[in-house]
């Protein structure tokens, strides 16, 4: 068996993370699998793309070409977007490689277009990291729930009319989707529920894996070793955030972190507390509201991003939709527990009270009373920490996730080679 998987980015990215992550693990299985991406971060030979000179300028220029036609729509809002309508040249890559199987996970950025998709003649998995596969260009819709009619009018774009871009997108996936032969999967409950709402992939089953996380790599240790490696202090408390590109990216909630640690500040008395971010380069805060913030910008190795895991007692994601969030899953399986709002997958990861906190709603008050509900109590957060981690084990650990989707693609190169033998037959 011979598994390619699509991915813009390597390594950038919680989707493209789980990706590579998945792909190692296959790897170390025994199962001969590579990657095609857009964008090459390792000297890993398997992985197949954004290798030469010419690509790389393309890599550079192609989002920005694929969302031209954006322009038209001057006050839009500025969720990710992908219209896909660039087409890409991939066939070498195909005839060098030949796969059995070809397991998408992300085609944004100018990557790869509809009619790209369409003419892979191999049998398709797709694993939706977000809502993309089933709404006319948003990735992450928010409170519009369009795409379970058809799109257009699409508030993110702020058109004035029906037959927008939204719509245009749309149609050309209501054309294609039919074509594929391809099984969905999604890494949330959450996320499958809204595909099977919506217009698009309503009718098509869904197949719900959630994303791995190497539970041998990624493990609870050493909090005073790991804050003496990070220069964090070994008294008090170290909150724990990081999201790509957080301070511009309104979703991941990082205002709404800093209003409930205003209400935080407040409640603090005698108690110290320390504020650990990273996963953005471009924060500069040093402080909030008086609470001393240390900031790690993008993190490019897993040690460093253990050893933050390890040095906090507490992560928060104040994120407004997620699917599966890697963070929370990274930080449970280091022992970690979290408080997050209630959105999305988290409710797959979090249960209220016995491995974290998970708010009422997306409500900053209730946050914040989180977050001083887990400071309250060492003893809690240490059994929530050890509740998390057996949470990891038993449902979440990559070597088990890898068997899952070894199993689907086994189903589905053997319903493919059914198929072509009735052809065979019949004609």
């Amino acid at each position: 068996m011979k598994s390619l998987m699509l991915s813009t980015f390597e390594l950038q990215g919680g989707a493209a993370r789980s990706a590579h992550r998945l792909y190692q693990q296959l790897g170390q299985m025994g199962v001969e699998s590579r990657m095609l991406v857009q964008y090459r971060t390792s000297d890993d030979q398997r992985i197949m793309g954004g290798e030469s000179l010419p690509e790389r300028l393309a890599g550079k220029f192609r989002p920005y070409l694929d969302g031209l036609p954006l322009l038209l729509y001057r006050s839009r809002f500025s969720p990710p977007w992908s219209l896909a309508w660039l087409s890409k040249n991939i066939d070498v890559e195909m005839s060098q490689y030949a796969p059995d199987l070809i397991h998408i996970h992300g085609i944004g950025h100018g990557f790869l277009s509809l009619s790209n998709i369409v003419d892979l003649s191999k049998p398709l998995i797709w694993t939706m990291h977000d809502s993309w596969a089933f709404t006319g260009g948003c990735h992450l819709p928010g409170a519009c729930d369009l795409y379970r009619v058809n799109c257009g009018f699409c508030p993110q774009l702020n058109a004035l009319h029906e037959r927008d871009l939204s719509r245009w997108v749309w149609n050309r996936k209501a054309f294609c989707w039919p074509t594929l032969d391809v099984t969905f999967v999604a890494p949330s409950n959450w996320l499958a529920q809204c595909a099977r709402s919506s217009s698009l992939l309503g009718s098509r089953p869904i197949e719900v894996i959630p994303n791995g996380i190497d539970a041998v790599r990624f493990v609870p240790g050493d909090r005073a070793i790991a804050r003496d490696t990070l220069g964090l202090p070994q008294k008090g408390v170290v909150l724990l955030y990081g999201a790509s590109s957080f301070t511009h990216d309104s979703n991941k909630g990082y205002i709404l972190l800093k209003d409930a640690l205003s209400q935080v500040a407040e409640s603090l008395g005698q108690k110290s507390l320390t504020v650990a971010l990273f996963g953005d380069p471009d924060c500069k805060d040093t402080e909030i509201y008086g609470i001393p913030v240390q900031s790690y910008g993008a993190i490019k190795t897993d040690e460093k991003l253990i050893s933050l895991y390890r040095a906090a007692d507490l992560f928060v994601l104040p994120s407004q939709q997620e699917n599966l969030p890697n963070t929370v899953l990274e930080a449970m399986a280091c022992g970690t527990p979290c408080v997050a709002f209630n959105v999305g997958g988290v409710r797959d990861l979090i249960f209220h009270g016995e491995n974290g906190y998970i708010t009422n709603s997306v409500d900053v008050h209730e946050l914040a009373a989180g977050i001083i509900w887990m400071m309250a109590d060492s003893d809690r957060r240490a059994m929530m920490g050890r509740q998390a981690r057996k949470t990891v084990e038993t449902g979440f650990a990559l070597n088990r996730i890898a068997e899952r989707y070894l199993y689907l693609y086994a189903r589905i190169i053997a319903r493919r080679k059914l198929a072509v033998g009735l052809r065979r037959v019949d004609g």
